[in-house]
């Protein structure tokens, strides 16, 4: 006989995920889909968690919110709904109703589903590898190094704990205006001078006289960093050291490729220390030229700081980051989100990112729709670093960040956006992509039939 449900109340846990990330009743209950009567109910408990409001729970806050109870496998039950309604696999989808009766009543055949599932996303994302290779025309023989750390940042879910929390010690204790010079100064003995004119590197140290030279021309925030970073490797060393051994990585040259990284996400952890950054990045609802000026960084710094806030228990909103040079290359990329990009090589062109490249210091914003049916707010904004030189051209590019739909109430550029309306459909690679009507195809799917037929004339010369 079955027994019957426990009903479950967990007003305080509720509360006290919304106060920790600063959300007002009515942001949390649009993003439940629950009126914000109803979600008072909750947190005062005078209502229990329903499964729909438990699922809805489970996918807003992955990370803050799993199963909840023996009786409760909202993992699970949020799984095997991805899996029954994943829209990039032919045929009806399964609906979520008749997914919670499996869960309930066929547990085992549920969690074949969930297994079978997982096994497919990751042969999905075995194709896109070997799919990048291919446009990369790079050949076998294992990652190269700078992949492998790329993909360790990934697997870290790009937030270092042990360093992030030891650089927001560190700046708490900060005093003056400048202290990060004043450290370096001070503690470590560091006499810091700018370089001659015909020197284009952007700084360079001398362990043995302790100089650091640094370039002239740099902006404000970009030397600013660069001390940061000298700061975190004379701080830190023994923290980062800890890590890249425990890393994995296989190559020497992998593990100081990771040892420069870390020391970059020290800085940008020293100038935007976590809890004061992701408060204030909830304050203003992300508006990445109000945190840069507050927090004395550059945009493309204040863009990449959002993509690491995923402390446990103090997660910020999850975005992507990515910057992508005037080729098309995507030179950095980190996603906090479902978003998968293109390991080498560029992005689909139909991405807001490719036309923020050719402009300069303008704001793109765009609401993209992946062959899952995921939706993203973009914002993409092109940037120029100057050169020394005239010689050296400046260096062009464009950021862009992220996060899924259901986030952009917290996202000020989703303000001008009809969230809910029309999405541009948007792919990681047209080899890969299953969109049969996408005027911009470069060519067609690797594993796709194509047709031919000579009396229609069409933007693309075949069919799928």
């Amino acid at each position: 006989m079955t027994q019957p449900r426990r009903r479950l109340f967990a007003g305080a846990r509720v509360r006290d995920l919304r106060a920790r990330l600063s959300l007002a009743q009515a942001a949390m209950a649009q993003r439940l889909g629950v009126s914000v009567s109803y979600l008072s109910q909750i947190e005062n408990n005078e209502r229990p968690l329903t499964p729909p409001v438990l699922i809805a729970l489970a996918r807003e806050f992955p990370q803050e919110w799993g199963d909840v109870g023996e009786d409760h496998s909202v993992a699970d039950l949020v799984r095997a709904i991805e899996a029954g309604t994943d829209s990039s696999i032919a045929g009806a989808r399964v609906d979520e109703d008749a997914v919670r009766r499996g869960v309930e009543k066929h547990p085992a055949l549920t969690r074949r589903m969930i297994a079978i599932h997982d096994a497919w996303r990751r042969s999905q994302a075995q194709l896109r590898v070997l799919d990048d290779k291919v446009e990369s025309g790079a050949g076998g023989g294992g990652a190269l190094p700078w992949e492998e750390v790329r993909d360790w940042y990934q697997a870290e879910g790009n937030y270092i704990d042990a360093i992030d929390r030891a650089a927001e010690s560190l700046a708490d204790e900060f005093d003056g205006p400048h202290p990060i010079e004043d450290r370096l100064r001070g503690w470590h003995g560091v006499r810091i001078a700018d370089a001659r004119d015909d020197d284009l590197r952007l700084s360079r140290y001398d362990a043995d006289s302790r100089r650091l030279i640094v370039s002239g021309v740099l902006p404000p925030e970009s030397r600013a960093f660069l001390l940061a970073h000298r700061l975190a490797v004379l701080e830190f060393g023994n923290e980062m050291r800890a890590v890249s051994e425990a890393s994995g990585l296989a190559s020497p040259a992998a593990r100081e490729l990771l040892s420069l990284g870390l020391a970059n996400y020290a800085a940008g952890a020293l100038l935007m220390p976590y809890t004061r950054f992701r408060a204030a990045a909830l304050d203003v609802r992300h508006d990445i030229d109000r945190l840069r000026q507050r927090f004395g960084a550059s945009f493309e710094q204040a863009c990449h700081r959002l993509s690491t806030l995923q402390r446990p228990g103090a997660q910020g909103t999850p975005f992507f980051f990515c910057r992508v040079d005037m080729a098309g290359n995507i030179t950095k990329r980190h996603s906090a989100t479902r978003l998968e990009f293109a390991r080498f090589g560029g992005a689909c062109p139909l991405w807001v990112v490719h036309e923020a490249v050719a402009i300069p210091d303008r704001i793109l914003v765009q609401l993209a729709e992946m062959p899952d049916d995921v939706r993203y707010v973009v914002m993409a904004k092109g940037l120029v670093k100057p050169s020394a030189s005239y010689q050296r051209p400046p260096r062009r590019y464009a950021v862009a960040i992220g996060c899924e739909e259901s986030h952009a109430p917290a996202f000020v550029y989703a303000d001008g956006l009809r969230t809910g309306g029309v999405a541009t459909p948007i792919g990681t690679s047209c080899r890969i992509c299953p969109r049969a009507d996408c005027d911009q195809r470069a060519f067609p799917p690797a594993a796709g039939e194509i047709r031919i037929d000579p009396n229609v004339r069409a933007p693309v010369p075949y069919s799928i």
